[in-house]
Formats: C-alpha cells, sequence, structure tokens
C-alpha cells in the first residue's frame, strides 16, 4: 500500500512558481511506517494513473478553482481500486460534492496536520469514516514540511508558513471564515528551522505563505487601550512581539536569502514594522489594494483602505521603505465604470508599484459576496448543461462565464476586455523596462523583465482570454519561460548551514 498526495491542476507548465506546501505538510504528517508518499503536482505534469495500484491511498486537496479537476482525479484513482480522500478549503465548504462528484470514501474538513494520520490508520484498519474535522490547529501543532521529498529544479520559490487566520473580514475573502479571526502564529525557532533546510538544498527565496502577515495593526492596540481592555491589549503586542522575534530571526539568515509575504494596506502606517520588514529582506508583499474609489472599498468591507491620491502615497511607502508591493486589484465591482480601469491603470503606474494583477470579480463559496449572489438569484438562477452557475466550478473551463454577478452599467464581456486591456497596458515593455530601475545591474532588469512577462502570461491570458488559441499560446511561452527564469532564482546549495543564535525582539515593540 502505498499513500499518493496530488495537488490537482488543469495547467501544467513543468515548473512550478511557488512550493504547495500542504503536499509537503500532510507527507510528513504520513506515519513512517507507511513509506514515503508518491507526490504528484499537476501544475508540473499530469498524474499519470497507472502509478496508483488496487489498496493505495489517494489524498486530493481541492479549492474551487481546482475542484473539477480534483474530482476527475478522484474517480480515476477509484476505478484503479484505491482509497479515494479529500481535503481543502472547497472539501470542508462542499464535501456532498467530493461524495457524488469525486467518489470519495472520506473527507477530511479543517486542518490536516494531526488530523491526517488517524485517517490513514483507519483505512488501513479498515474502519474509515465518512467524514473527519481536522479543526483549527494551533500554532504549536503546525507541522514542518518534508522539504526532502521536494523533486529537484521543479520550483522558483519555496513557501514557508508562519501564521494562519486573518482578523479583517473583507467580503470576497473566505479565510476569516474557515481559518478564523484569530491569528495561530509559529513558534520562531520551527519557522527558521524550515527556512534553513530549504537553504541547505538551495533556495534562497522564500514565500511567507500566510493569511496575513501583519496580524495587529496600531490600530487594533489603540482601539483596547481606549477600551481599558488590558488582556486584550496585552495579547496583540504579544502576538506583535512576536512578528518583530520572527523577522530579527530571519535578518540573522544569509545575507542572500529573499522573502516575499501578505499583508494589508494598513502596514503602511507602521514604518517600525516596515523597517523590520526591510531588515529581515522581505522585499516584497502581495498587498490587497482592490479599488481605487472608496466606494468600491466600502463595497467589499474593506473601507480600512486609503483610496484617491492618498492611496499612491500609501503605496509609495512600501517601497520607500524597501518592500515591493505586487497589487491586488478587483474590477466588476458595482461601484464600477468604464473610467474605472484607466483611472486604476494609471494610479497603480503613480505608487511606483512592482508587480500587478487585475482579477475580475469572483463570488467565491465561503465568502459574504457568494452569500449574497446566491441569495440573489434564487431560482432564476442560469444553467450551463444543467449546472447552475452558482456552481460555477463545475462547468469545463471552456464553457465557463468569466464573469457571474451583472453589473449595473457594463456587460460581461466588456469588463473582460477592459481587464484584458489593463494587464496590458500595465505590462507593455515600455511599462516593464521603467518599473526595472527597481534593480541595479543590466543583467537584473533583464531578468526583471523576463520575470514580469512570465507572470503576465501564466496569469492574464491564462485566466481571462476566453480565446482558445491565445490561451494555448500564453500556456506554450509559460513554459517556456519558466525553465530560464527558474535560474534566476536558483542558488547554490549551503548543506553545513547552521541555526543563528536567537536574539530577542526590541523592547520598543512592547511600548
Amino acid at each position: 500500500m502505498r499513500v499518493h498526495l496530488v495537488n490537482p491542476s488543469d495547467v501544467s507548465f513543468g515548473i512550478g512558481v511557488i512550493t504547495p506546501r500542504w503536499l509537503f505538510v500532510l507527507a510528513a504528517a504520513t506515519p513512517r511506517v507507511y513509506g514515503d508518499p508518491i507526490i504528484v503536482d499537476e501544475t508540473l505534469e499530469s498524474l499519470v494513473p497507472e502509478t496508483i495500484q488496487p489498496g493505495d491511498i489517494v489524498g486530493i486537496g481541492v479549492h474551487t478553482g481546482n475542484a473539477l479537476r480534483g474530482f476527475e482525479v478522484g474517480k480515476i484513482a477509484r476505478a484503479r481500486g484505491a482509497w479515494v480522500i479529500y481535503g481543502g478549503i472547497h472539501a470542508t465548504l462542499y464535501p456532498e460534492e467530493a461524495e457524488t462528484l469525486g467518489m470519495a470514501h472520506a473527507v477530511v474538513s479543517g486542518d490536516g496536520d494531526v488530523i491526517w494520520r488517524k485517517v490513514i490508520e483507519d483505512c488501513v484498519a479498515g474502519k474509515m469514516e465518512k467524514r473527519y474535522d481536522g479543526g483549527r490547529v494551533s500554532g504549536e501543532g503546525f507541522v514542518p514540511a518534508r522539504w526532502d521529498l521536494l523533486p529537484p529544479k521543479s520550483y522558483m520559490w519555496a513557501s514557508v508558513q508562519t501564521v494562519r487566520g486573518c482578523p479583517k473580514h473583507c467580503s470576497f475573502c473566505s479565510v476569516w471564515r474557515t481559518d478564523g479571526q484569530k491569528p495561530r502564529q509559529r513558534a520562531v525557532e520551527k519557522v527558521i528551522s524550515e527556512i534553513i533546510e530549504l537553504r541547505r538544498t538551495g533556495y534562497r527565496f522564500i514565500a511567507l505563505a500566510d493569511d496575513n502577515f501583519y496580524p495587529v495593526t496600531l490600530t487594533d492596540i489603540e482601539l483596547a487601550e481606549k477600551q481599558g481592555n488590558a488582556p486584550r491589549v496585552a495579547e496583540l503586542k504579544g502576538l506583535r512581539a512576536e512578528r518583530f522575534e520572527l523577522m530579527a530571526a530571519l535578518a540573522q539568515l544569509p545575507d542572500d536569502m529573499i522573502f516575499f509575504t501578505q499583508i494589508t494596506m494598513e502596514a503602511a502606517e507602521d514604518p517600525q514594522f516596515l523597517d523590520a520588514m526591510r531588515t529581515a529582506r522581505i522585499k516584497g508583499a502581495l498587498v490587497g489594494v482592490e479599488s481605487v474609489t472608496a466606494e468600491g472599498l466600502k463595497a467589499v468591507f474593506k473601507d480600512f483602505n486609503e483610496s484617491g491620491p492618498s492611496l499612491a502615497a500609501q503605496l509609495q511607502t512600501f517601497k520607500k521603505h524597501g518592500v515591493h508591493v505586487l497589487g491586488s486589484f478587483i474590477f466588476g465591482l458595482p461601484t464600477d465604470r468604464p473610467d474605472s480601469f484607466e483611472a486604476t491603470a494609471a494610479m497603480a503606474k503613480e505608487a511606483d508599484i512592482t508587480f500587478a494583477q487585475f482579477v475580475m470579480m469572483t463570488p467565491f463559496p465561503g465568502t459574504v459576496d457568494f452569500e449574497r449572489w446566491e441569495k440573489r438569484l434564487g431560482d432564476s438562477v442560469e444553467r450551463v448543461d444543467g449546472v447552475p452557475i452558482t456552481r460555477y466550478w463545475l462547468i469545463p473551463a471552456e464553457k465557463r462565464p468569466k464573469m457571474f454577478t451583472p453589473h449595473p452599467t457594463m456587460s460581461s464581456d466588456e469588463i473582460r476586455e477592459r481587464t484584458q486591456g489593463v494587464w496590458d497596458s500595465f505590462y507593455s515593455l515600455p511599462e516593464i523596462w521603467k518599473r526595472a530601475h527597481c534593480v541595479k545591474s543590466l543583467k537584473s532588469r533583464i531578468a526583471f523583465m523576463l520575470i514580469s512577462k512570465l507572470y503576465r502570461q501564466m496569469y492574464a491570458n491564462t485566466g481571462i482570454s476566453t480565446d482558445s488559441a491565445r490561451r494555448k499560446t500564453a500556456n506554450r511561452w509559460a513554459r517556456m519561460m519558466v525553465k530560464p527564469a527558474r535560474m534566476l532564482f536558483a542558488a547554490k546549495p549551503m548543506p553545513e548551514l547552521a541555526m543563528p543564535k536567537r536574539e530577542s525582539s526590541p523592547l520598543t515593540v512592547l511600548q
């Protein structure tokens, strides 16, 4: 009996951008007595069905975007006589789909770090249950990944998680509901230990794959102080101090290491935190801008963000402190108008953000937006080949609409075309070359242009275009570009790298 762990995908590029950490966490959670799991990441290459034998256990992780392919993999595995088990955010939200469409023997909800061992042992003992609840594992319970199972030369960046959960409640995001609003931070030593293991093998670019790397804002602490809530103040300051301890530890790692994470715009109001990020060489951050107007931000419950001219200034603050921004913008909000697209593109350029992504409004399961959308449609929901569009992830990609929520002033095609136009404008060669001033040498600027074009090919043409020829061309170009791009991130292994001596965080963070 062998254990297989599968990350489904309809698109394979041969090289992955960031390691799918959950695969290697569940590999670590698999009892050693059953051998090393067979790991299949279909963003690299598709599953080979013949590798699955009768009696094997196949674990499949699904999110909304890859659910349909995940169910296909489950059918393949079950037809070959394997035990099929689903997990992931989509299986947590819709376990019945995994059972009826994916041929699941069992479905795991919540975190898999601890429960996965029990699932396997129950299967071997012949007493598997249909449902398992992994709950929300505490920071101390996070399982370190089996990075020794990484296929060589397959990913540009590695990933390590330092915290789960997000205290915000954005209407388009399900994280605060599935992972909770209480941050669960991991011990500094365990984070650094994983990073050192990765650097020993040659990874120097690490994504801190967190829901929100900035879980405590200065405003949070001020509010608790005004309320006279001393326990809450102590809790928040403790969480904040742990962030600084982590960043101090990151700063002690080899100088060639670079980190990237995800934070909220509020971090721009915290220069001490941004300076600590710079010292820790956290040189990039995905920042959810979403909209450039106050009305748009209010529509997605994100009115804590700035808008208008102050937004550009706030974004520039990150770069002044050495943190490059990957700005994320949403198009198709009910407050958007035709001129919103040009205004967004102009603001992104004015703010001098290094990278940007422009996504079309999609109501994801588990979010407030999805609930409002589903309720509004009611029984009058449109269907594609018998599938209601409120279950759009079950519609084949070539037939799936690109927009789902009717807009008061624009058609779905207009929104899609205008969104593609913003991608084309922001990632034109002249604009990329202008932004390439963020690096110094000519070699680095050429590398920056290659990465920018690769990012556009992988995330714009493949995700937005309805032209199948354009999608195929984009995929082909991406596959050609990923190998030389990966070489830009590769580093000489440091097998003798040791754990640094721990330094305490500055006392100022507690004041």
